[in-house]
């Protein structure tokens, strides 16, 4: 069975019944269509709520890839994705599947040439945009002659694109006959590499496939659990969660906000059960019940049986922390990669409470092994690489192989993470071999952020390091070499930064002379262990 399937099947099974709710908070500043032209509002009094059941998720994903087909496109073509978290996103993501076409889904932080570089890396044929992304689009549209169309989904259409709810309007619901196979390629996921350009990742059927059995494995999901999605929809994390939902035949809410009052009156509202956190938002919730302005008894929360984080290193005091006021929940964390799918191929298991600060044991259908430099099992105790395998593992990086052959040896995924295993064979993360920063569970790649500030006229040399963040675990801190004789200011470099994407600007300017070896390369080790950033992902995990 592909996943494809599991979306037709429920629409069989519980047509009429709720599959996905979109809720949006800040209406205000919310620039997606509210409402299409065969989606009745549910809620005309509350203009940001949208609900969808399962015959109207897979009609919908009929519809698109029954006019992306008519259109000419074929099994193997890209279609990329660039939206914000929408009710709309999934069942396009699920048309496109429908073609035996390849999703491509977008990060909505990149820029317009980040935009441009990806859809020429994973050679995509559609694009599939929001009204956030118009000038975005608008700056690079002729410099992307490969895409054929231009699918605008929202209010305000501009005119270099066609309208997704017009044209699929009338297209027909029903399923196209398009065989696919676990073996077929599914989609392109993007993780940025060392250089600071994404690499494409490319997964068949079979690692959606695992996604979905591994997070219903891992949560134990039945029909009555309610997951609320607050991550971005784009990446692997989010998504493979929401997964469990699909398996599971069970609803699902999309919160556009992290507020920390959003979120526990989604809660509260919608029912909901299952709630994935990154931990800045579970910081930010526990502030604000201490703080007074969320006050638990106003709210019906009984329900709410499991709180897991992902996506960065969990401070056990967190989790202590957390079960004062929520001592009923069940807690979980996992680990994963673009490469594996994302979540799941590490778990703790809602079981293993008392191991809180590992990322776990091997996930369902997942192997795990912790290695020297020579690729031979370290002793129990000792440092070594995490290597992982499994189903859900990446076909490869597309179009190129070198980097491909790099990370995956021998079925194994080699992760660049740094870890030990206890006693009892869990996983700790001790430090990272590759040169990333994970803020608040967003990727921060420091060669990107380097060269930008190199150009600044008054820098000589720039280095960027992680260093240790109560909130967001760690911020990216830049060290800054100054050219002879010249002058410059922390403000200034702050001020110089914010041509860059938001999370990528550095947290904290340090004005010192950089390191570097006789090859020429920047001593960051150095630099960590003089800015107390020497492993940094154990520090976070203690105590």
């Amino acid at each position: 069975m592909v996943i494809t399937e599991i979306l037709e099947r429920n629409a069989a099974l519980y047509g009429e019944e709720i599959s996905l709710v979109e809720i949006n908070p800040d209406i205000k500043d919310c620039k997606t269509s509210w409402k299409d032209y065969d989606l009745v509002e549910t809620n005309p009094a509350n203009k940001y709520r949208r609900e969808m059941t399962w015959r109207e998720f897979d009609d919908k994903a009929n519809r698109l890839a029954n006019f992306l087909l008519d259109r000419g496109l074929q099994k193997g073509h890209k279609v990329a994705i660039l939206l914000m978290n929408c009710l709309e996103w999934l069942p396009i993501y699920f048309g496109i599947l429908k073609t035996g076409a390849i999703a491509v889904p977008l990060n909505y932080r990149y820029t317009a040439e980040e935009i441009k570089y990806c859809l020429d890396l994973a050679e995509c044929d559609v694009l599939i945009f929001g009204p956030e992304f118009n000038d975005r689009i608008e700056a690079i549209k002729d410099e992307i002659p490969r895409i054929k169309m231009r699918l605008f989904v929202g209010q305000g259409r501009p005119a270099f694109s066609e309208s997704y709810y017009a044209l699929t309007a009338c297209c027909s619901s029903v399923g196209p006959k398009i065989p696919l196979s676990l073996e077929d390629d599914a989609a392109i996921y993007f993780s940025s590499g060392t250089t600071g350009f994404p690499k494409a990742i490319l997964h068949g059927h079979q690692s959606l496939i695992t996604a979905c059995e591994a997070e219903m494995d891992h949560h134990k999901q039945t029909r009555k659990d309610n997951f609320l999605c607050i991550p971005p929809l784009y990446h692997t994390g989010a998504k493979m969660h929401w997964f469990g939902s699909l398996l599971s035949g069970s609803k699902a809410v999309l919160l556009r906000s992290t507020a920390p009052e959003a979120i526990i009156k989604t809660v509260s509202d919608e029912g909901i059960t299952i709630v994935w956190l990154l931990v800045p938002w579970a910081q930010d919730i526990l502030d604000s019940i201490e703080r007074g302005d969320i006050r638990l008894e106003d709210y019906q929360l009984s329900q709410w049986r499991l709180m897991h984080i992902g996506a960065q290193p969990v401070p056990p005091s967190l989790i202590r922390r957390w079960r004062q006021y929520f001592p009923g929940q069940d807690y979980d964390t996992n680990y994963g990669l673009s490469e594996s799918i994302g979540p799941g191929c590490v778990h703790l298991g809602i079981e293993n409470i008392h191991k809180v600060g590992a990322i776990g044991k091997a996930g369902y259908s997942w192997e795990l092994k912790v290695v020297d430099e020579s690729g031979k099992p370290v002793m129990q105790g000792e440092v070594g690489e995490l290597c992982v395998r499994g189903p859900g593992l990446m076909k490869c990086y597309f179009r190129n192989p070198e980097a491909t052959e790099a990370v995956k040896k021998e079925g194994w995924l080699y992760t660049g993470d740094m870890a030990r295993l206890d006693e009892d064979g869990f996983v700790y993360l001790v430090d990272r071999k590759k040169d990333v920063i994970i803020s608040g569970g967003e990727n921060i790649y420091p060669v990107q952020i380097e060269n930008f500030l190199r150009d600044h006229q008054a820098i000589k040399d720039a280095a960027v390091i992680g260093i240790p963040d109560k909130r967001l675990g760690e911020i990216a801190a830049a060290i800054i070499e100054l050219k002879p004789g010249l002058h410059c200011t922390e403000e200034e470099i702050m001020e110089f930064s914010m041509a860059l994407p938001r999370y990528k600007r550095p947290r904290k300017i340090i004005f010192e002379e950089i390191p570097r070896n006789p090859t020429g390369k920047i001593e960051k080790p150095r630099l960590r262990e003089k800015h107390c950033a020497v492993n940094i992902v154990e520090a976070q995990t203690e105590g």
